[in-house]
């Protein structure tokens, strides 16, 4: 009995220290209802080295660098003494689709002007654009919104590409501009985006989002506000930094709304504000997103050897449109595993495609491979080199008419059955196909003078004294008559096109 006693003593001394513990920094108390709830992350604050609001406008628009800003840790809990008391509490339920996630993490100032409306009445009145556009992001968003979170950052930037490209991962623009997040060629390599004859990384899911949201943070800590970063990532951050000085020479504010900006940047945070409040509260846009659940769509599957993009997607089952849709950045029939290292799949597919891989008993993954010019050749001549028809090897390669191919160009070919080295990675990395103007040689008569001879008629013409003697059937030593008539075969002067009307440059300068 004592024992029993003794026993009840000790746990209710046990259960009264468990209650009198305090909530530590990772638990906050809701006091309506009851609940442990999870603290927004907070939102992004320029780093250390920001460049000071008195001088930001004297930045330069030197290439970009990988991100300056440290993202702010992700997953903090605090008590909600702790929290802004601007910012609202996220709970800790899980939100029921990725719709919910993403208004969970709003954390930008919003707009409200006449543009706003505009680009709002422009979307509601076309509720099956914007259908399509959201069902064309199930694939993407899930990932986009995974990364943002880790960096810390506004999750209405993940609604950026529905601005940029429609969320279409092969968008091009007329600036030549490409893939979801609208890289131009410059700022890609200068991000680490691979262009080259055999994949475009500006196109990549992964890499462009890493790219993208890289210079965002960047930009963000240049200008410490959101909407300046948004107007730099459209028109330039050069451009943005002169408007900026040039609103603080005359004393007027430097805000987003009180820059000289082209149109087309003027209008690019309404549309996103639009976009963001279509979101918020679809109903009253006569709008319908479709379910997009909280889960990732896709997961990385490393390759190791060539495969054909056909045969990826058959042992994968998935369709090849699906399969290209992941996996933009292949241009090719094949993918170069050296230069290619991982393709993305549907969820629930990289499981088959590993096992139907491993038991893969159809021969060679690759029908392609690479094959390197020697020298300057004709396409014709290329082509029977490697046994291919003209039509084939020029629509294969991308090779227009009356083009030379110059030396190390990277060109696909068949690949011989004999062949079982995969391409290596420095071809798979740098392939490049560099093309010249075909020289077309126009018949051409001219009259000897006195003294004339195949030397200095060649001479003249800057052609071989061999082909004059040929073209003439004379010997290399001969002399012509004065007036004699001799023949040559000159480069025809290229047709100069008539200068078009002059024409808007775009404000776009990624």
């Amino acid at each position: 009995m004592n024992f029993l006693k003794i026993a009840a003593v000790l746990c209710l001394l046990w259960l009264s220290g468990c209650a009198n513990v305090p909530p530590g920094p990772a638990q906050a108390i809701d006091s309506d209802e009851n609940a442990l709830q999870l603290a927004p992350s907070r939102e992004l604050k320029p780093a250390a080295n920001t460049v000071p609001a008195s001088s930001r406008s004297n930045r330069s628009a030197a290439a970009p660098t990988p991100a300056l800003v440290r993202a702010p840790d992700v997953g903090h809990f605090a008590l909600d003494s702790e929290l802004p008391s601007s910012r609202a509490i996220a709970s800790l339920s899980a939100p029921k689709d990725l719709w919910e996630r993403i208004r969970r993490g709003y954390a930008m100032p919003d707009l409200d002007n006449d543009l706003v409306h505009d680009r709002e009445q422009w979307y509601a009145a076309r509720p099956d654009y914007i259908l399509r556009m959201t069902e064309r992001s199930r694939k993407y968003l899930f990932h986009i919104v995974e990364e943002l979170e880790l960096r810390g950052m506004p999750t209405e930037l993940a609604l950026l590409p529905f601005v940029e490209s429609a969320f279409n991962p092969q968008a091009v623009s007329v600036a030549k501009a490409a893939g979801m997040w609208q890289f131009m060629p410059a700022t890609g390599r200068t991000y680490e985006l691979k262009q080259n004859v055999f994949r475009d990384d500006r196109r990549d899911v992964l890499a462009s989002t890493r790219a993208a949201l890289g210079y965002l943070q960047r930009l963000y800590a240049m200008f410490g506000d959101w909407q300046l970063a948004l107007a730099a990532y459209n028109w330039g951050e050069g451009s943005v930094g002169k408007a900026i000085a040039k609103n603080q020479r005359s004393g007027l504010n430097t805000g987003y709304l009180d820059l000289s900006m082209p149109m087309e940047t003027r209008l690019y945070v309404p549309k996103l504000q639009a976009i963001k409040n279509i979101v918020s509260d679809p109903e009253r846009f006569n709008s319908s997103l479709p379910l997009i659940e909280n889960h990732p769509y896709f997961q990385s599957v490393t390759i190791r050897r060539d495969i054909d993009v056909s045969l990826a997607a058959k042992l994968a089952e998935v369709s090849l449109d699906d399969f290209k849709a992941l996996n933009p950045s292949v241009n090719k029939p094949v993918i170069l595993a050296a230069g290619t290292s991982q393709i993305l799949l549907p969820w629930d597919n990289a499981e088959t495609f590993q096992s139907n891989l491993e038991s893969y008993a159809g021969g060679r993954l690759a029908s392609w491979t690479v094959w390197v010019a020697p020298s300057t050749m004709r396409a014709a001549d290329a082509a029977k080199k490697v046994g291919m028809g003209e039509a084939e090897f020029r629509s294969i390669n991308n090779i227009p008419p009356r083009m030379l191919i110059r030396p190390g160009s990277a060109l696909l070919v068949p690949r011989s059955a004999h062949t079982e080295q995969d391409v290596t990675s420095k071809v798979a990395d740098n392939g490049q196909v560099s093309l010249a103007p075909e020289i077309v040689l126009r018949k051409t008569l001219v009259r000897a003078g006195k003294g004339a001879t195949v030397a200095n008629i060649a001479q003249k013409y800057k052609v071989s004294v061999a082909n004059v003697a040929q073209w003439n059937n004379v010997r290399p030593n001969a002399s012509f008559k004065p007036k004699q008539q001799v023949v040559l075969f000159l480069p025809q002067a290229p047709v100069r096109a008539r200068p078009a009307a002059a024409t808007r440059k775009r404000a776009k300068k990624r």
